[in-house]
């Protein structure tokens, strides 16, 4: 009986009877004519003394316009391993807030081995060789705590874009951190060269 009933049930299949369901996916109707985009620049950022922050949000923001990107990820990276990339909010009280918590974390005068120029071991293939390499580490920068501070900071940040626009929250920003600028008035402020890539689609 119950083999009876599977044929019947296949037969009237078979001649369109029985129509099973239909599952359709749809997606947005621009699904087609999305293209994948991507755009690179590099930026100079003129930094202060000491420890020093700028905020770059409106750099990062143009470059995503610029890119034609709506829906993607922007990534900002530092090319110094003594500058550092953070999200966090752009008010001056906290700013300086945070430069003196920093300083804290790595303060200038410690000990630290990286200062101690005369130990430092050159590359083998220095031109001149190691007589060469000890006199251009003497004008080196007595610089440990700049590279932990760069260490905690970190050195690049990844940012959603969402409808053309960067996804951050309302009290953040982009800052670039110099945890090496010139002490008192001894040297001149450095421009330092941060990069910017934009990837994702234009729809």
């Amino acid at each position: 009986m119950i083999l009876l009933l599977l044929l019947l049930l296949l037969v009237s299949v078979a001649q369109g009877f029985v129509k099973q369901p239909l599952i359709r996916i749809t997606e947005s109707s621009n699904t087609a004519t999305k293209a994948f985009v991507t755009h690179f620049e590099t930026i100079s950022i003129p930094t202060g003394r000491g420890v020093s922050m700028v905020d770059i949000t409106p750099m990062v923001e143009q470059a995503v316009s610029k890119s034609n990107c709506i829906e993607g990820v922007a990534t900002v990276l530092s090319k110094h391993s003594t500058v550092g990339i953070m999200i966090n909010e752009w008010e001056p009280r906290f700013v300086d807030d945070a430069r003196h918590f920093l300083l804290k974390l790595a303060p200038r005068h410690d000990q630290y081995l990286h200062n101690d120029l005369d130990y430092r071991v050159g590359p083998p293939d220095w031109p001149g060789g190691d007589e060469a390499w000890r006199k251009f580490r003497q004008g080196e920068p007595v610089n440990a705590h700049s590279h932990l501070i760069q260490f905690v900071v970190g050195t690049s940040e990844s940012i959603p874009i969402h409808e053309g626009k960067l996804a951050l929250g309302t009290y953040q920003n982009v800052i670039v951190c110099d945890a090496d600028g010139p002490v008192g008035q001894l040297g001149n402020p450095k421009e330092r060269t941060i990069v910017i890539q934009v990837q994702g689609n234009d729809q």
